[in-house]
């Protein structure tokens, strides 16, 4: 059965946006522009913490003795695991919960986080540090893109997803811009007895930290909108907010999935240690190939936890499985722009070390000179292809995910020409073409993903969304190059391998744009046929 939402109690946690009475069904409100301001300056600061360790990765190389493969490892896995991971029920949160408040929240704990890497003496503790940013920063997303649908009208959801998701690129451009100021400036100011005895990579992670505690203030004064009210189903919040939250948390993280598969049936319980074991046995084929023990365990904890989450949620919300893990429409959505994340994270890591350590360029002039850009390269694209999507989308049913097909393919060439060059003039000019190509697919990417669910599914469906950005874009992406630049001695051929994820995301992509009409045409009846309550 699912989670009913007939009760009003905890309802004061959710109200009617302002002026929601005179709001016209088809404009957003003041309002809510100013939300959404607000979230993107979340979400740059999202990515300034995130991002920041590419800027640092040669420092942090030289200073811990780590390899290409492990600077990929915390990039991408450290993180991303445990975003992916705790993504579901904090999604699930999203769904049930002030977002709000679980918004502050996160940003106070990732914001924490970034400034205590600055702390980190080795390798394991800039990994847990990692992982806490990860950990914080999966609150976010679910809880924006709820947000952003219930304030924005659905003829402007892409649009108002993309100038949201701005703060990605714009985020990942400020942070190289200023981490690599504060490296160069604080190790010649510091060349010995520095402050608390910080490197420069290390002041620039407590510096870009601390600021995300001051905003977190600011964003426990935004108002809570009426789930669904802007598609005229509202849906009041469940009187139990932290139920679903905590049975979700059960159902993800190891061992406690075993008990959740046994209270469920003895075949259950097996069919979950038949996944441990399968998952266990390739982690360690992995191991043996790569040598990378961190890498292949988190991995394998990772894609088994989900297996163990997507079999519970079947179990326990039917119509949500049906309509996410269930649906060929939404699923080769989300694993086609996969594919995008794992190009585009990978290349957006080691674009400013293969700049430094290839072409022979300084930390800040890489800041400045592709920092800056990408940028300006990524809101662009972003907001282009948000549009884009948007507008095709009134020629087609299937207009968005041409959209994310093109942020797939366009950005091929430019990047074997940029990855193989020794001109540092053709690799900044491709790698803002890159940027902005690579970026036009996610504001369709997210669109498509809220269409195709119900209101209350929302969070859980932007969760699921992001386990492909991450389980597989960013736990895969920059540690395969990484790993393949460590094997070969060659970044350039460590980058260029991730064209693998091209043919297999157009396939995907071809798929979408054949289902994806029909699901979103049947998302109610669907949903209905698998159990959900639902007056419409």
């Amino acid at each position: 059965m699912t989670d009913t939402v007939d009760g009003r109690d905890g309802a004061e946690a959710e109200s009617p946006a302002p002026d929601a009475a005179a709001q016209d069904p088809e404009k957003a409100t003041p309002y809510a522009w100013y939300v959404l301001s607000v979230l993107v300056v979340i979400y740059i600061l999202n990515f300034i913490d995130r991002q920041i360790l590419a800027i640092l990765a040669e420092d942090i190389k030289a200073d811990l003795g780590i390899s290409d493969a492990a600077l990929g490892f915390l990039y991408g896995t450290a993180f991303g695991v445990f975003y992916a991971l705790f993504g579901i029920p904090l999604g699930k949160l999203a769904d049930s919960w002030h977002r709000v408040r679980l918004m502050t929240a996160g940003l106070a704990l990732w914001s924490a986080m970034t400034a205590l890497s600055g702390f980190a003496k080795n390798f394991t503790i800039l990994s847990v540090a990692r992982i806490g940013v990860g950990v914080g920063e999966a609150s976010a997303s679910p809880s924006a893109y709820s947000l952003i649908s219930d304030y924005f009208p659905k003829k402007m959801r892409a649009t108002a997803l993309a100038i949201y998701s701005s703060g990605l690129y714009i985020g990942g451009g400020i942070s190289l811009l200023i981490g690599g100021l504060i490296v160069e400036r604080w190790n010649a100011a510091y060349p010995v007895d520095a402050p608390l005895g910080l490197a420069g990579w290390q002041a620039a992670f407590l510096i870009v930290g601390l600021p995300g505690l001051l905003l977190a203030l600011l964003v426990l004064t935004l108002r809570e909108p009426m789930r669904g009210e802007s598609e005229g189903l509202p849906t009041p919040p469940p009187p139990d907010p932290f139920r679903g939250f905590f049975r979700e948390l059960y159902a993800i993280i190891p061992p406690f999935t075993l008990i959740a598969a046994a209270q469920r049936s003895p075949k259950a319980l097996m069919v979950n240690v038949t996944a441990a074991l399968v998952a266990a046995a390739i982690a360690y084929a992995m191991v043996q190939v790569t040598g990378n023990l961190p890498q292949w365990i988190a991995v394998g904890v990772g894609y088994y936890a989900i297996f163990s989450w997507a079999v519970s949620l079947r179990h326990r919300d039917p119509p949500a499985f049906a309509l996410i893990w269930g649906s060929r429409a939404f699923m080769t959505t989300i694993l086609g722009y996969g594919m995008v994340a794992f190009i585009a994270y990978a290349v957006g890591f080691w674009t400013a070390p293969y700049a430094m350590r290839v072409l022979g360029e300084s930390p800040s002039m890489v800041g400045f000179l592709i920092g800056g850009p990408a940028a300006l390269a990524g809101f662009l694209g972003v907001i282009l292809g948000g549009r884009m999507a948007d507008w095709l989308r009134q020629k087609s049913d299937a207009g968005r995910i041409y959209v994310i097909l093109f942020g797939l393919l366009a950005p091929v060439i430019p990047l074997i020409i940029a990855f193989t060059t020794s001109s540092l003039i053709a690799f900044y000019v491709l790698s803002f073409v890159i940027s902005l190509l690579a970026s036009t697919a996610l504001g369709a990417a997210a669109a498509t993903t809220q269409d195709l669910v119900l209101p209350r599914m929302r969070g859980t469906a932007t969760a699921t969304f992001f386990l492909s950005t991450t389980l597989i874009g960013l736990a895969l992406g920059p540690y395969l190059a990484g790993q393949v630049s460590t094997a070969t001695g060659s970044l350039s051929t460590g980058v260029l391998s991730l064209l693998v994820a091209a043919p297999i995301g157009t396939v995907l992509l071809l798929i979408a744009i054949r289902t994806v009409p029909e699901a979103e045409r049947t998302v109610v009846e669907r949903a209905k046929a698998a159990g959900e309550e639902i007056d419409v």
